[in-house]
């Protein structure tokens, strides 16, 4: 069963609808014109929309047949503030916001796994596509699973898909197990005490505090962390000041933390309260860490990852699956998905050409060579998951 005929035939369809999504990005919780959009295709292809489920999230319901056998697809569908660099005419028209981890290709393989299952109707049970808010580090979706997601819309698997730049098109690759990290963010407010440019020893420096810390911060992964236990401290921002002349009274540094396991995630939490509160003391100043766990680890059922991948053998060929793949140290809220249903995520490629370009990057666009792919596979997890059953 290679990529479904009837989704190539409408590709440029696709293509015009993924195009528009990246036009018109939306940031976290914020998604409404692109919820409008989702819904009024949905509600075109036959399909019940149930709205309202994590704020902007909303979930498409289409029963076929008596089974109450079920099966859950989900794709994210909010963007970055990235100041796009690109100049084709599908660029964003949002200043400061952009479509650039693709997730407007993840929501427009959904509609065509949709539009071609809602005509076809080859399988017995109930598919519910799962259209996310706010991936993008704001709790999308933990948010629909408190809202009741998995009560309103039980599940008996779940799968998800993500592109992967670098990865060639019509190739696919999973692993079983943990496959993307657990993600947290943390801010460090440093206080010291203001004075005159020229005159640093009548004040507290907070700028050299944080800098310090910054550097001690580095010690962690590097002397508390047993080798064996990935994890990866990045401190992304430092913010202080606003004259030449001025010490300023305070600095804010901030950024992430990713890690395979809440062990390690407690360990390096407890390992950064110390140094910054220490370094800080040590120089006269206070400092105060607000740590935010944000998603748990990402973790492949085996069943389900196995089933995802013999599913994509079948639209693209084994050898164009790759069942063990490396570990990824960004993260993906999906997980919370995983934590209550049974299901895998798998990585679907965006290209491997010259000039490829890494998602959250200002030049990266997701590759339209790439939706009959994606929307096949969902559809083909539903007709096997799904599948009618012969007397």
């Amino acid at each position: 069963m290679p990529v479904i005929d009837e989704i190539r035939a409408f590709h440029d369809e696709l293509t015009e609808w993924r195009r528009d999504i990246h036009a018109h990005p939306e940031l976290g919780f914020e998604e409404k014109r692109t919820s409008d959009l989702v819904a009024n295709k949905l509600e075109r292809f036959g399909i019940e929309v149930h709205r309202g489920i994590g704020k902007t999230g909303l979930v498409g319901r289409l029963r076929v047949g008596n089974s109450p056998r079920t099966i859950g697809l989900r794709a994210d569908m909010d963007c970055l503030p990235v100041l796009e660099a690109n100049a084709f005419a599908h660029r964003s028209r949002h200043h400061g916001r952009m479509h650039a981890c693709g997730h407007d290709g993840h929501t427009t393989m959904l509609l065509g796994a949709a539009r071609y299952l809602a005509k076809s109707r080859n399988f017995d049970g109930t598919v519910h596509f799962i259209f996310q808010p706010a991936e993008e580090g704001l709790g999308g979706a933990e948010a629909m699973v408190k809202d009741g997601l998995f009560d309103e819309f039980p599940c008996e698997a779940i799968f998800g898909m993500h592109n992967r730049p670098g990865l060639a098109v019509g190739k696919f690759q999973i692993r079983p197990g943990p496959m993307m990290a657990g993600g947290a963010f943390f801010d460090i407010a440093v206080t010291g005490r203001g004075a005159h440019g020229a005159r640093p020893e009548s004040g507290i420096d907070p700028v050299v505090v944080a800098s310090h810390i910054t550097t001690a911060l580095q010690s962690i992964v590097a002397r508390n962390v047993r080798p064996v236990d990935t994890a990866v401290l990045s401190v992304t921002k430092i913010h202080a000041g606003d004259a030449y002349n001025v010490i300023p009274e305070k600095a804010v540094l901030g950024g992430t933390v990713r890690c395979f396991s809440s062990a390690t995630m407690s360990l390096v939490e407890e390992r950064m309260r110390r140094i910054a509160e220490g370094v800080a003391g040590g120089l006269g100043a206070t400092a105060v860490l607000d740590f935010r766990s944000l998603f748990p680890p990402l973790v492949n059922h085996d069943d389900e990852t196995r089933f995802i991948a013999d599913t994509a053998a079948e639209v693209v060929g084994e050898e164009n699956v790759n069942r063990h793949a490396g570990v990824v140290m960004a993260s993906e809220d999906f997980s919370y998905m995983l934590e209550r249903v049974p299901g895998a995520y798998i990585q679907i490629g965006n290209g491997d050409g010259e000039g490829a370009c890494e998602v959250h990057n200002p030049s990266y666009d997701f590759n339209d060579a790439a939706l009959t792919y994606g929307a096949s596979l969902f559809a083909r997890l539903v007709e096997r998951r799904l599948a009618r059953m012969t007397a």
